[in-house]
């Protein structure tokens, strides 16, 4: 029997099948969630379970190399590679996250266009050399979210009444990022402001979490200003509202704070997926129905707007900054 939850338990099954009705039943959904809560989760998402089961391995393989070697791939300055506990600290925070991750990208090679161009966070991958397994199985995992994400927002669309196809072209070149996340058990005598994660909203468009039966998600539920939990659910992806869809929907949908406290005594692992825009794709909220009347936020480019965020989030973009070498 699934955990009780709060938060909507959305069956995707028709969707990934092609089923029409489907699209609509579970867009109405979707719609309902993201302008109440802005979480869900979704069972039946069509990632094979070997997949998953691939990247989950190799997650907790090169977590335990000693640090040292996982330095090896330190995190570079297109956001990939690995980020040691301390890097990451989010807005408001009093202390870092007490995590460690490693971060994918779009695979792309140094004569590609955008990368020959200078485009922020394009380019390949920074793969350790010391663990030739990570890239077939987090890569398979990384290409097979993204087609769930890509009938994701098929199903967003429908809910806002716009054509199912409205985000593709949007997503030609996606700035999808994938990272495997590591939470040591926070030590018995951490404070109130120690948090695997503190209280953040996401940057980009859609996020889908694959999280283990560990547990620690909490969402802040904006009706009556409390945190609950989002329990792990087996054969499902918890997935949030970012910033970019709440400009989008002129904040009819909800980008909603959420947390990680790993008070478990045990390690916690997470794989999170941002499905994000290309680049330069325009954020308009004119485009989903928006009045001029209405208008909260001007068009921003959505590579610029996540930029800006990581940025301000991650300790190794700061020190870049002042050398001023941030691309």
């Amino acid at each position: 029997m699934p955990p009780v939850t709060r938060i909507p338990i959305i069956d995707f099954a028709g969707v990934r099948a092609g089923d029409p009705a489907a699209l609509q039943r579970v867009g109405r959904e979707i719609h309902d969630a993201c302008t109440t809560i802005g979480f869900f989760y979704i069972v039946n998402h069509g990632v094979p379970q070997a997949v998953i089961d691939a990247a989950e391995h190799v997650a907790r393989s090169f977590f335990a190399y000693p640090v040292e070697t996982k330095r090896r791939v330190a995190v570079n300055q297109r956001h990939r590679g690995f980020n040691a506990l301390g890097d990451a600290t989010m807005y408001q925070a009093k202390r870092p996250d007490y995590k460690e991750f490693f971060s994918v990208g779009l695979e792309l090679l140094e004569d590609d266009p955008d990368v020959l161009a200078g485009q922020a966070l394009r380019g390949p991958n920074n793969w350790p050399d010391f663990m030739p397994a990570l890239r077939p199985a987090l890569y398979g995992y990384y290409e097979a979210v993204a087609s769930c994400g890509a009938d994701l927002l098929r199903a967003v669309a429908a809910g806002l009444g716009v054509d199912e196809q409205f985000f593709a072209p949007r997503y030609t070149k996606r700035m999808q990022r994938t990272q495997m996340v590591y939470y040591p058990p926070q030590p018995p005598q951490s404070d109130a402001g120690q948090f695997g994660v503190a209280p953040h909203t996401d940057y980009g468009c859609i996020t889908l979490l694959w999280q283990d039966q560990v547990g620690g998600l909490q969402v802040r539920e904006i009706a009556n200003d409390t945190w609950v939990d989002a329990p792990p659910v087996p054969g499902s992806f918890v997935v949030n509202v970012g910033d970019l869809l709440a400009r989008w929907t002129n904040d009819r949908f909800r980008s909603t704070l959420h947390r990680v406290i790993n008070a478990s005594g045990r390690e916690r692992y997470s794989i999170a997926t941002f499905y994000d825009p290309t680049y330069g794709a325009l954020v308009d909220p004119r485009e989903l129905g928006t009045s001029e009347a209405d208008l909260k936020y001007q068009p921003v480019a959505a590579g610029d707007y996540i930029l800006g965020r990581i940025n301000d989030s991650m300790g190794y973009r700061k020190k870049l900054a002042v050398q001023g070498t941030t691309a």
